[in-house]
């Protein structure tokens, strides 16, 4: 607690507005600030699947801030055989589906709908085609659709 007063419209403010906390043992924490796009819709009048789709743009994103090169961003299946998808779309159907678009590593086209009750995702960094000059970086072409640079 600290000692700030607050009005009970900036309570209620503060308790509506979305938060990101992470620390990370490499110290390394994402401490951007959220977009605007993210934040000017009550988290309460958004759907679960847009809600669940802004942050998990904002994750990728920042998984991609980390990557060499040579890599890009693909997910892991959680709990299945599937294998992994190499990220190349991301969407959502209201009120609570997510969608991934994407590739195998054979490079079969592939697409995960998932229920947001049921959304688990392992982000995981796999080599870059070996024809294509430079990764291709879907978490900031999100972004811009969030209006998050």
């Amino acid at each position: 607690m600290d000692d700030r007063i607050a009005t009970t419209a900036e309570a209620h403010e503060d308790s509506v507005l979305p938060r990101r906390i992470e620390v990370r043992t490499e110290g390394t924490a994402n401490a951007e600030p959220l977009p605007e796009a993210v934040t000017q819709k009550p988290v309460e009048q958004k759907s679960p699947a847009e809600w669940a789709y802004e942050r998990l743009v904002l994750y990728i994103q920042a998984f991609e801030k980390q990557l060499d090169g040579d890599q890009e961003v693909a997910m892991g299946f959680v709990g299945a055989e599937a294998g992994v998808l190499r990220i190349e779309g991301l969407g959502y159907f209201d009120p609570d589906i997510v969608t991934f678009y994407g590739s195998d590593a054979a490079g079969v086209r592939t697409q995960l709908i998932q229920h947001v009750s049921q959304l688990s995702v392992i982000l995981r960094a796999m080599p870059k085609e070996v024809e294509q000059e430079a990764p291709r970086r879907i978490g900031f072409l999100l972004a811009k659709e969030l209006g998050a640079s």
